[in-house]
């Protein structure tokens, strides 16, 4: 290896690695459907400009256990992550950190749109 090469080696190589808005979209519905357990085809994946930031904007189903089951023992509410409020808000952080490690691409912050709740039973969602 010649001095030169080696010198760029060790800087780093020039140029520009540029990570898709699809791939960027593909990666955070990905990250929402594994942590609100629902199919990622369901979530809704919107990126605006937040002053040369990225804001992500979700708008997804959250699943929840039956209210048959919730009226028979309220505390499986808080066993299954408690309500909806407190489970999207609790998932922000949660996120915004997972999605900026993935991609590299610095969030400032995560919008969530419940759309709906799919009943939980069990492992299976209906």
């Amino acid at each position: 290896m010649t001095p030169r090469a080696a010198q760029r080696t060790a800087r780093g190589l020039a140029g520009h690695n540029r990570i898709s808005t699809q791939a960027l979209t593909s990666t955070a519905q990905a990250v929402a459907a594994e942590h609100f357990g629902v199919p990622a085809s369901l979530v809704r994946v919107t990126w605006s400009d937040d002053e040369g930031l990225l804001a992500l904007s979700l708008s997804l189903p959250v699943t929840m256990p039956p209210l048959e089951a919730v009226v028979k023992d309220p505390s499986l509410v808080a066993r299954t992550g408690g309500s909806v409020w407190d489970r999207v808000h609790g998932a922000k952080p949660v996120l915004l950190q997972r999605i900026t490690y993935l991609t590299g691409s610095i969030l400032s912050l995560v919008d969530i749109r419940v759309t709906g709740v799919r009943v939980q039973e069990g492992s299976r969602v209906r």
